[in-house]
């Protein structure tokens, strides 16, 4: 249990300064990976290029490059990176967030005093500009009672702060295309089919904020997304038709209202 992997996927409209950042926030831990698993979605720019070349000029032994020949999406990306993971254990990163120091000794640490979960998340940092500039905090239910219940309406865990046992994300389907909702959709099918979950009661990583991401959510495209995502849900029998009312209509006036609003929303409402 003290490997683990780390599984990056990057496609060519990202920025080669945070994937730096990011890289190097998986490094400078106070327990680094056995190995980086990088996905390289479909062709990047050099910038992204010289940045990947470099971290594995300077970690040849850890850097593990799956390189797409086309762009297939978030959930297929992560599934062969997945597949290319030689360890049971995988942390998930996206290539412009900041793994705060720590983050995976608590992880692992939660792993060893509770043997049966099979994901440990966390809380997250919204930050804009500044990494100290911290405009909001996603916080999420600690245990598994709690995160049933919660991801009823909610996704239960912050996919960019998880470590996971693959063999559990095998068992249960691994990622599926569902555009927007692959993590959540993962979540939803392992906790039928008997995952344990935990979620470490600080902040774990530091992700991005900006008026673009509150863009990002909106529009009818991601309203009728998860319209059909708690439809499925509800065919399933995993929520009833009163939380699939509710779900839909709360989550379709946040999605078509102005940008300004729904930041406001996510600010003061939705962290």
């Amino acid at each position: 249990m003290d490997k683990f992997s780390v599984l990056i996927s990057v496609y060519y409209k990202e920025c080669p300064a945070y994937l730096d950042t990011a890289l190097n926030s998986v490094f400078e831990q106070t327990v680094v990976p056995s190995e980086v698993v990088i996905v390289k979605d479909g062709k990047l720019t050099s910038g992204l290029d010289s940045v990947i070349d470099l971290y594995q000029e300077k970690y040849p032994e850890q850097i593990k490059i799956v390189s797409l020949p086309q762009n297939v999406g978030l959930g297929q990306a992560l599934n062969r990176g997945l597949e290319a993971c030689t360890s049971e254990l995988v942390a998930r990163m996206d290539s412009d967030d900041i793994s705060l120091s720590g983050r995976f000794k608590k992880q692992l640490s939660v792993f060893k005093r509770f043997p049966k979960i099979d994901v440990v998340g966390g809380w997250i940092s919204e930050f804009i500009d500044d990494p100290h500039n911290i405009v909001s905090v996603r916080k999420l239910p600690e245990h598994q009672e709690e995160l049933l219940r919660y991801s009823k309406k909610r996704s239960p865990l912050n996919h960019v702060s998880v470590m996971f046992k693959k063999s559990a994300v095998l068992q249960a389907g691994s990622y599926q295309h569902f555009p927007l909702m692959e993590d959540y959709y993962l979540w939803v099918r392992m906790l039928m089919n008997g995952a344990q979950f935990y979620n470490i009661q600080e902040s774990l990583v530091l992700v991005r904020n900006s008026n673009e991401m509150y863009n990002r959510r909106g529009g009818f495209r991601y309203a009728r997304t998860e319209s059909r995502f708690f439809k499925y849900l509800y065919k399933i029998h995993y929520i009833g038709l009163f939380l699939l009312i509710t779900n839909v209509c709360i989550r379709f006036v946040v999605r078509i209202i102005p940008n300004r609003l729904r930041k406001q929303v996510y600010l003061k409402t939705l962290r």
